[in-house]
């Protein structure tokens, strides 16, 4: 399993970013992304923090643990500056709090984030063709949500982003140690978006080619 959306305690998630790792290894993990939610009032707190944990925690551990940034309810005239800064600041996966059913965050944030120097726009549950197509052309990744509330719109995203080229990634966007899953759950998941066997491995793909863009490996 390949994580790109996690959240530890230096947002809303229930753990330390050191456990929140090791509990993911334990569940057969290879690669791991802490991507705290952030807006200007803390994102030069928590990015430094995870670089430096995450930097230990990969040298010392069998896992690849990533320090990124979820920007969340920024407005959409910030994104692009916020991104840059969170770059700046050592953040290896950039993720933007798309537009969804279940949280309100501003109008335009998806037209903003895929314009954006990010990686993953995260839960874009309302998504429309033309933002699916920007995140095709820029190579921005489009995620496939494993929490309840996000996930249900799965399945409108993969449609748009299936008809668009834009590649698909999963993420568990975990907040608790139960949040987070294997390959098979992952799997199953993927495939009830309404995606064919091959599509779903070309997702799981994704991650593999996501995690070598960033580190060089995978």
């Amino acid at each position: 399993m390949i994580d790109f959306h996690t959240h530890s305690i230096f947002s809303d998630g229930e753990l330390i970013p050191s456990e929140l790792v090791r509990r993911a290894f334990v569940r057969g993990y290879l690669a791991i992304a802490i991507t705290d939610h952030a807006d200007t009032s803390n994102l030069d707190f928590i990015i430094p923090r995870l670089v430096r944990v995450c930097n230990q925690i990969t040298r010392f551990s069998n896992i690849i643990a990533l320090p990124g940034v979820e920007l969340t309810h920024n407005p959409p005239e910030l994104i692009s500056e916020l991104a840059r800064e969170a770059r700046g600041l050592g953040a290896k996966v950039i993720l933007v709090h798309g537009e969804t059913r279940v949280e309100p965050v501003p109008p335009g944030t998806n037209r903003a984030a895929v314009g954006s120097d990010i990686d993953i726009l995260a839960h874009p549950g309302i998504i429309g063709i033309e933002e699916a197509k920007m995140a095709a052309e820029r190579d921005i990744y489009l995620e496939l949500s494993g929490r309840a509330g996000h996930s249900f719109t799965n399945g409108h995203v993969a449609r748009i982003a299936t008809e668009v080229g834009a590649r698909l990634v999963f993420n568990t966007d975990a907040h608790s140690p139960h949040d987070l899953m294997g390959d098979d759950m992952a799997r199953d998941l993927i495939l009830g978006s309404g995606l064919s066997q091959i599509q779903t491995m070309d997702v799981i793909k994704n991650s593999e080619r996501l995690l070598k863009k960033i580190t060089g490996r995978g």
